[in-house]
């Protein structure tokens, strides 16, 4: 038979009476609170959350660039999409087998942020698209290319840190291309 107890303090009380210290009885029952194992701390680190920004803007980018492979009316950003496709999609496998090698679980879907931007961009087309697309590029990989920077100098995960040291100048080539891209399709109108 279980006996269940109306309250902490009749727990506690009882505990006196018996010659526990307050609350050693309900010592067993903690609800939940355990000290961090290695892969909780992991988790919590600056690593990890680099990780779990680089997995969600990897998504992204091969995301947008299907989009841009359908949408683009310029044939520069067609081909620049389906750069983001494959180089994207490669490093997203790299940072996949980083983040198994300490139980590190990425996320399977987009950011809000990038959820909203690839709506934004589904409802343009052809020119519209080109240099809506171009700029977010542009921009998106200027953030990239800071956060990863810092990741490769300081980060503390050497497989994390690694992934981001040999990723570093494809996304730099991505910036320039980017800016490239941007200029043709802003001076030109396509």
């Amino acid at each position: 038979m279980k006996i269940q107890w109306a309250s902490v303090g009749a727990a506690s009380a009882l505990g006196l009476a018996i010659g526990f210290a307050p609350g050693a009885l309900l010592a067993q029952n903690t609800g939940g609170t355990r000290m961090d194992t290695g892969a909780e701390k992991m988790m919590k680190s600056a690593d990890a959350t680099f990780a779990m920004k680089a997995a969600q803007g990897g998504m992204a980018e091969v995301k947008l660039g299907q989009l841009a492979v359908q949408k683009a009316g310029n044939p520069e950003v067609k081909s620049f999409g389906q750069k983001m496709i494959d180089d994207h999609s490669k490093a997203n496998d790299e940072l996949k087998s980083a983040a198994a090698k300490d139980n590190m679980t990425l996320p399977t879907t987009l950011g809000a942020k990038d959820q909203a931007l690839y709506n934004k961009l589904s409802s343009l087309s052809g020119a519209d698209f080109d240099k809506a697309y171009m700029k977010a590029m542009v921009k998106d990989h200027e953030e990239d290319i800071k956060e990863f920077q810092k990741e490769a100098s300081k980060g503390t995960n050497p497989g994390i840190r690694n992934f981001a040291s040999t990723t570093l100048p494809t996304l730099q080539e991505h910036l320039q291309l980017a800016k490239s891209a941007e200029q043709k399709v802003t001076a030109s109108g396509s």
